[in-house]
């Protein structure tokens, strides 16, 4: 039988270290890397996703940075094959492929290998869905959706319209529960998963720290050149970040309104996050660096 090559994902919540982490161990261990995140695929959305610098993308080459155009649609699909054409090209290269990110349905589509629905998105009846969500709340859908398909609640959680959204607009478009759909098969790979483990305090700290500094470094300003460009009403600007700082440009809220929220919802955010990635009993958790390079430095022995 034939040995699986080698995957190493670092993955955890956002802001919580994984560019820095990722580019140390990446060095180290001959490493190139993929990102597995849902918005740094777009051009020009770049201080509120946090995308690593050129200067990073320099020290280590990056995939999956700036692959679309900012009203482009971007699939889990699309995700899917494109990160596992350039995982093998890194293989034949020599090279160990680092699949990083806070996208856990990203990263699940490798390291569960999921057989993912190809329906592609109805624009017309994504809109339905969000009046409805204005008119009747977010449970609305949610208990529309378990009804439909009570598989769900085991990968889409009741807090997040876009998953929500994207469910029910599956199972419509085929009649058939998208959970059925979305199976796992056998990995392709021989996995490692590094998660990036910190507590409450700490990871509200630096979530602060980083929109602050995502202010100062000109967030306003990039929004504003974005809506003179694009609709402000497309999926990619529903972004945290951005859409709060829209609504301050549109005058419904003042700048320190915005910034809070932007605080608020990336703390909402990532617990949904560390909700996803404590599922995975595979993802061995680590408080340091020293810790990752052990696990690496193992694994890859």
């Amino acid at each position: 039988m034939t040995e699986k090559r080698k995957l190493i994902v670092i993955c955890g919540t956002t802001a919580c270290g994984k560019t820095s982490l990722s580019l140390d161990l990446a060095q180290k261990y001959n490493g190139e890397i993929i990102s597995a995140d849902s918005r740094t695929v777009y051009q020009d959305i770049n201080i509120g996703t946090a995308k690593p610098s050129l200067e990073e993308r320099l020290k280590v080459p990056h995939y999956l940075i700036d692959v679309v155009h900012l009203n482009q649609k971007f699939t889990l699909a699309q995700f899917k094959q494109q990160a596992l054409v350039i995982i093998n090209e890194i293989h034949r290269r020599y090279k160990v492929p680092f699949l990083v990110g806070g996208n856990g349905l990203y990263i699940s589509s490798i390291v569960d290998n999921l057989d993912i629905p190809s329906v592609p998105p109805d624009q017309k009846l994504r809109k339905k869905l969000e009046k409805k969500i204005v008119k009747h709340g977010l449970d609305y859908l949610w208990q529309k959706l378990i009804k439909l398909d009570p598989g769900t609640t085991s990968f889409v959680e009741k807090q997040n319209p876009r998953r929500i959204i994207r469910a029910l607009e599956v199972c419509l478009k085929t009649k058939k529960p998208f959970s059925q759909l979305r199976q796992k098969k056998e990995c392709l790979f021989n996995v490692l998963q590094i998660g990036i483990k910190l507590n409450k305090k700490e990871l509200v700290q630096k979530i602060n720290q980083r929109i602050e500094q995502m202010i100062k470094q000109g967030l306003v300003e990039e929004v504003k050149d974005l809506v003179k460009k694009y609709p402000s009403d497309i999926s990619a600007l529903k972004t945290i970040g951005y859409q709060e700082i829209i609504s301050y440009l549109q005058n419904k809220i003042s700048l320190e309104e915005a910034i809070d929220l932007i605080k608020k919802n990336t703390r909402q955010y990532a617990r949904r996050q560390m909700t996803w990635f404590k599922k995975d009993k595979t993802i061995k958790w680590i408080d340091n660096i020293e810790e990752a390079e052990k696990l690496v430095k193992d694994f890859l022995i």
